[in-house]
């Protein structure tokens, strides 16, 4: 392997161009990967076990083609910056040694290093980049202008990733598990009772709401709030309807949403979450004619 890679060029380069100033051209090093330990710093903390094994088969067959980067903690062991999930797949593939790029940093300049690696190379989820990003400014003390140069995404990008955390912990979680979308995440933000927003969630799990259904809802939500008067499309059904709609969930096992217009005109609108639900529904249609 050449001892100058250009592999990993973008942030790797950024810090090698300040290093050539400083100590040299860094070389690629074998290291023992036993004496490498994790970083406590690291903002990723699940990774998929499928993707793992992808990369650990690719491992094995090619070897291990970007070099992680590790700094030297003591004599004989090293602390993970950047590639923890290279480090675990080289594990799984059964490796010894492995490329690495050996620097010296202080704890600060290592988190920052990690945080910014990470964000750009990484399929980090939605959340775990919002943390990346709230690590950065608070622990860093990087502001948004900065941050986003550094990263090479709009600041309107990084104050709604920023956003996500001021939603409830079980709609953070959601999002963490890929249960909702950003999509979805994003119109939840716009509605500030965490009861509501909780409500809304479950709603969206219980019935697979898409984002538009979720914006919909946000914005009757918010036209209840302020009193604006609601348009013919959006004309709630008469309350005498009411029994008709629960008469039809009931019957159909299933979430039902009725809408009319001012004129009389409306449709009915019953969804399913799979294919087996759809023939259940129609079942249970056919029992009643």
């Amino acid at each position: 392997m050449g001892k100058r890679s250009a592999l990993g060029r973008g942030l790797g380069a950024l810090i090698d161009d300040a290093e050539r100033m400083k100590e040299g051209v860094p070389s690629i090093n074998e290291v023992e990967i036993d004496k490498i330990e994790i970083n406590p710093w690291q903002p990723r903390s699940e990774f998929d076990q499928e993707s793992l094994n992808e990369l650990a088969a690719s491992i094995r067959e090619i070897g291990l083609i970007q070099p992680v980067t590790v700094r030297k903690t003591n004599q004989d062991t090293y602390q993970i910056i950047a590639g923890e999930r290279r480090l675990k797949a080289a594990r799984i593939a059964g490796l010894k040694r492995i490329p690495a790029y050996i620097r010296l940093t202080e704890d600060e300049g290592m988190l920052e290093m990690a945080l910014v690696e990470n964000i750009q190379r990484e399929d980090l989820n939605a959340i775990e980049i919002a943390f990346s990003y709230n690590r950065l400014i608070e622990e860093c003390k990087i502001t948004q202008e900065n941050l986003s140069g550094r990263v090479g995404k709009k600041r309107s990008t990084i104050a709604n990733y920023l956003r996500l955390l001021k939603l409830p912990a079980i709609i953070q979680k959601g999002i963490r598990d890929k249960k909702i979308s950003m999509g979805h995440a994003r119109a939840l933000i716009n509605v500030n009772d965490h009861d509501k927003q909780t409500f809304l969630y479950e709603q969206i799990l219980t019935h697979d709401w898409s984002v538009r259904k979720v914006e919909e809802q946000v914005r009757l939500l918010d036209e209840q709030k302020t009193g604006k008067k609601k348009t013919a499309s959006r004309l709630k059904y008469p309350k005498a309807y009411q029994a008709v709609k629960d008469d039809l969930a009931k019957i159909l096992h299933a979430n039902v949403d009725l809408s009319m217009n001012n004129r009389g005109k409306g449709k009915i609108v019953i969804p399913f979450r799979s294919v087996r639900d759809l023939e259940r529904i129609v079942e249970q249609i056919k029992k009643q004619v």
